[in-house]
């Protein structure tokens, strides 16, 4: 059954129907749909549009069919033209007219955007929980590394120390600001465009408000055009999926680095690992690879989007089909990345030794040296240039900042004290970095505490208009 049948006559090309046919990747917001038809149909009865006892026979049947599709006594017919078609169809078989009278006061231009709206929103709710599991899990281990110095970095090379906890922190602010963005699209997304029609509303006293509180909606989109129109809301949500994929690949790429043999800051499990046809030796972070290399498709879902949208003109045009497999993609995509992550950095074993060891090269506490000037009275400028001299002096030397005599200090300045050792000791230059947001254990402890606060909180917003 086509619904649109009527006006045209004749078979339309199977080619055609090939390249019209939504059903193979819209099936799955079939529950959104009977969920919509449900509030849809409990409105029209409502407002008188339908007899209340058809209303009342559609929303059992609408349940029946809910029910039956979730212990696989129904199969959703894949030859349908779209899910829409496939619901209206099987109520019509069993309820005659009733069936029929569904889609009274609608089109399926604001039927398949509240479908998508409801999808999305759920979705957006499964990942959020997602980012709240890495979330914690990275707080867990962070909690037993604050004590575990290791080499901070600026362009790839050892800049200053820090703690491991610091470092994973960095990477649960980014969940959180993701987690973050994707509550606030939620907002936008929970606009109900049911009522919209086609394009131009309808002509029968519907009661969009109704439909909105049934269905847990935020507003009502304000103008008809735009509610069946708009694809805002899958753009900005392939946007979150794109930017929460970066971190991920951004953190994946680290862990790459680290296990490898010139970093050996870390080891993933045997499960998480793969090996080589030819090189027996080899045991190769591929799962890490794998989310790094999957951001390319989610990032590309996010520029089909806007290459779809782009030159449309109002209202509804056939093009808009586009926006689910894209977004659904990226939706899978991230979906399984999370459920990775989160076990892959479980199961890994971080080699403290080797970051301890990796801190004590690099002169990353020269930094540390120059603020020892400062607080002898020296301007800042000018112990920047003494520390920096003292590097090259070690390099000639091939010795450390802590190594070196204190009569090659001195020689640069006379401020130098005995005490000078105690200023440059990497334990001692991470404790003191305590200011808000550093690597002190004790600021790192709060970054966690504050963080898990805000990970517990995830999926609790109350509901506010917009």
């Amino acid at each position: 059954m086509k619904l649109w049948a009527g006006r045209l006559s004749g078979e339309v090309d199977e080619r055609i129907n090939a390249l019209n046919s939504s059903i193979g990747f819209d099936c799955r917001m079939i529950e959104q749909d009977i969920r919509g038809s449900m509030a849809h149909a409990k409105m029209l009865a409502a407002q008188g549009i339908i007899p209340k006892e058809e209303g009342a026979a559609l929303d059992a049947g609408l349940r029946e069919l809910l029910a039956g599709l979730a212990d696989g006594s129904v199969q959703i017919d894949m030859t349908a033209e779209d899910v829409h078609t496939f619901v209206e169809g099987w109520l019509t078989e069993r309820l005659g007219d009733a069936g029929k009278r569904l889609h009274t006061a609608r089109s399926r231009n604001d039927q398949v955007a509240t479908d998508l709206r409801l999808y999305l929103a759920d979705e957006i709710d499964k990942l959020t929980g997602k980012i709240k599991t890495l979330g914690l899990t990275l707080c867990e281990i962070a909690k037993q590394h604050t004590e575990t110095v290791m080499p901070g970095y600026t362009h790839l090379q050892r800049a200053q120390p820090v703690t491991l906890a610091h470092a994973l922190m960095a990477y649960t602010a980014m969940l959180l600001r993701d987690a973050s963005r994707l509550a606030d699209c939620k907002k936008r997304t929970l606009v109900l465009p049911l009522g919209s029609g086609a394009l131009a509303g309808t002509t029968y006293p519907i009661d969009r408000r109704m439909v909105c509180d049934e269905l847990g909606f935020l507003s009502v989109c304000e103008n008809s055009i735009d509610g069946v129109s708009d694809r805002d809301f899958v753009i900005e949500l392939a946007a979150c999926l794109s930017i929460l994929m970066i971190h991920l690949s951004r953190m994946s790429e680290e862990m790459i680095l680290w296990c490898s043999s010139e970093f050996g800051f870390l080891s993933f499990a045997d499960s998480f690992s793969t090996g080589s046809s030819i090189m027996p030796q080899k045991k190769n972070p591929d799962i890490a690879e794998l989310i790094r290399g999957k951001t390319g498709r989610v990032t590309g879902a996010l520029v089909t989007l806007l290459t779809v949208m782009k030159g449309l003109p109002l209202a509804y045009n056939k093009d808009m089909q586009e926006d689910k497999e894209a977004i659904f993609g990226a939706l899978d995509t991230v979906s399984l990345c999370l459920e990775l992550a989160a076990p892959m950095l479980q199961t890994a074993v971080f080699d403290k030794q080797k970051l301890r060891a990796a801190a004590a090269k690099g002169f990353i506490n020269a930094t540390d040296c120059a603020d020892y000037l400062v607080t002898k009275g020296m301007p800042f400028r000018d112990a920047y240039k003494i520390s920096g001299a003292l590097v090259n002096r070690c390099i000639e030397l091939d010795t450390t900042l802590e190594s070196l005599p204190l009569a090659e200090y001195q020689a640069f300045s006379p401020l130098f004290g005995e005490d000078v050792y105690a200023a440059i000791d990497l334990v001692g230059c991470v404790r003191r970095r305590g200011s808000y947001g550093g690597p002190a254990p004790e600021a790192v402890k709060r970054q966690i505490e504050n963080a898990e606060q805000a990970l517990a909180s995830l999926g609790k917003e109350e509901k506010n208009e917009l």
